[in-house]
């Protein structure tokens, strides 16, 4: 019985190392690029964030940070349609889009950090929508500085949360390394807030956005389910994009 329960010890022992050496690749999936024009920033590392932009001159716009698996290309020209009068921008990760680099919650951090420095500088009054993996990058951005309304799509607590959700045999809260704790900016946070849950999410389940909700003050954010909806067909519902600029 000793070498049996050895055995299952060394086998879960391996299960926990092959999860924690292979995080990256099951949380980020680079998009490769796909022709359509990307805007280029220069980083300090000698790389470039890409962007992907519907320009426009004035004070408004809207700063989008996508899914881990999402071109933003596509979000951008429908996020025009829902705000007229915006300049919209979407955010290509670091290692999408042909950027170079690898992705991880740092590098994306000081992406989304001087991206919104530099078009700040253009349009004073930016909305910014974060949309799964982005909820945590747009919840930092609007706890530090003055931003006219923060959206969270399918939003989360944490990635360590949900890996606890996703792999409950697993001491996931102890593996996870780009933990993206969206839930300790958001107390901080001052602008109206809306987190927008997809009802039949089985990615990041309801209670993730539920208890991102119990992070921020009283009064400055708000729920709505869009019914019928799960965590990829969201964006279809005929609500959406009504719904963002609400």
């Amino acid at each position: 019985m000793l070498r049996i329960g050895g055995l299952l010890a060394l086998v879960y022992a391996g299960l926990c190392g092959a999860m924690y050496a292979a995080q990256r690749q099951l949380l980020f999936h680079p998009t490769p690029a796909n022709g359509e024009p990307v805007q280029r920033l220069a980083r300090t590392d000698g790389g470039h964030i890409h962007y992907a932009e519907h320009a426009r001159p004035g004070e408004h716009a809207v700063l989008y940070f996508g899914g881990n698996a999402e071109d933003p290309s596509g979000a951008v020209r429908a996020l025009v349609q829902a705000f007229p009068g915006h300049a919209v921008y979407g955010l290509h990760y670091r290692g999408y889009a042909g950027s170079v680099g690898e992705p991880s919650e740092q590098a994306l951090r000081e992406d989304a950090a001087a991206w919104f420095a530099h078009l700040q500088r253009r349009h004073p009054r930016i909305t910014l929508i974060g949309r799964s993996l982005g909820t945590a990058l747009a919840v930092r951005l609007a706890a530090g500085n003055e931003v006219e309304r923060l959206v969270l799509v399918t939003p989360y607590d944490s990635i360590a949360a949900v890996a606890a959700s996703h792999y409950p045999w697993l001491p996931a809260r102890w593996l996870v390394r780009d933990r993206f704790e969206a839930w300790r900016d958001a107390a901080q946070v001052r602008a109206p807030t809306l987190l927008l849950l997809a009802e039949q999410d089985g990615v990041t389940p309801l209670h993730h956005g539920h208890a991102l909700h119990r992070h921020f003050a009283p009064g400055v954010a708000r729920l709505r389910t869009l019914p019928g909806t799960d965590h990829n067909s969201i964006a279809a519902h005929p609500d959406y994009l009504s719904s963002l600029r609400q």
